[in-house]
């Protein structure tokens, strides 16, 4: 080739070899990216939760008890283990009337101080309420239409509007509903909804599947496989009551 001459293009096969190459190279890069982003994830958040805990629980452990007086290195997930069993000791010692007279006591310590009082009822309701083996709150997972009509969102039902606002809102005799409207990506964030009962249509996906649903904005979907009968009533709304009946159905005949 002379100077001032044009290289030759490359030919059809050629081109196509090279597009078929990127083509794989692209696949190959996605597939190792889904299979690594979910794993380093899951990785790093459960590392960075057992090194936060620690943070918090290792100053409080005396050097005598400590693992990292003895070794060269410091043991990970010691300061996590200290807080399990310090939590399940503090729960047994509260089972009996000593335990109890003492946290009564407390309670009734932290009752005096005007702000802090506040802030501890406020947060021992609700984890007694999240955590109460009792308590059915966001095991249900609804649609209703927000934030106009001819849009639905997904909720997960907390349960039935009580107090001052149930009262207030109840005027028509139709049951509330106290929902909490996730945001996506993130679901640990939303809106507190009061709604009335026959505007939520419950579904039956888990709250785990509607998170996942939510977190992906919609790229991953629960299967879901309509039988007759549902087919019948597709359409109707379903109220609490019927989806605590369906539910209870299930497990009665689920059981062994």
């Amino acid at each position: 080739m002379t100077d001032g001459e044009k290289p030759p293009e490359p030919s059809l096969a050629e081109q196509a070899k090279r597009s078929r190459g990127m083509h794989r190279f692209r696949n190959y890069f996605l597939t190792g990216l889904v299979i690594a982003a979910p794993l380093f994830l899951t990785v790093y958040i459960t590392w960075a939760f057992i090194v936060w805990i620690d943070s918090w629980v290792t100053p409080f452990i005396p050097a005598a008890y400590s693992p990292d007086t003895y070794l060269p290195f410091k043991v990970p997930g010691f300061g996590l283990v200290v807080a399990i069993l310090f939590i399940t000791l503090l729960g047994f010692l509260t089972a009996n009337l000593i335990g109890r007279t003492a946290i009564s006591w407390g309670e009734s310590l932290l009752g005096r101080m005007p702000v802090v009082r506040n802030l501890y009822r406020g947060l021992k309701q609700i984890f007694e309420t999240v955590l109460s083996n009792r308590a059915k709150s966001f095991q249900t997972v609804g649609l209703i239409e927000y934030p106009r009509k001819g849009l639905w969102a997904i909720v997960f039902v907390a349960t039935g509007t009580r107090g001052e606002v149930g009262h207030r809102l109840d005027r028509e005799g139709e049951r509330m509903l106290s929902v909490f409207l996730p945001t996506t990506p993130n679901p640990t964030s939303g809106f507190l909804l009061f709604v009335r009962e026959a505007d939520v249509t419950i579904l039956d996906m888990t709250v785990e599947e509607a998170a996942k649903l939510v977190i992906s904005a919609g790229l991953v979907s629960p299967d879901y496989q309509v039988d007759e009968e549902q087919a019948e009533s597709a359409g109707e709304p379903v109220t609490i009551g019927e989806a605590g009946r369906r539910i209870g159905a299930d497990a009665t005949l689920n059981r062994p």
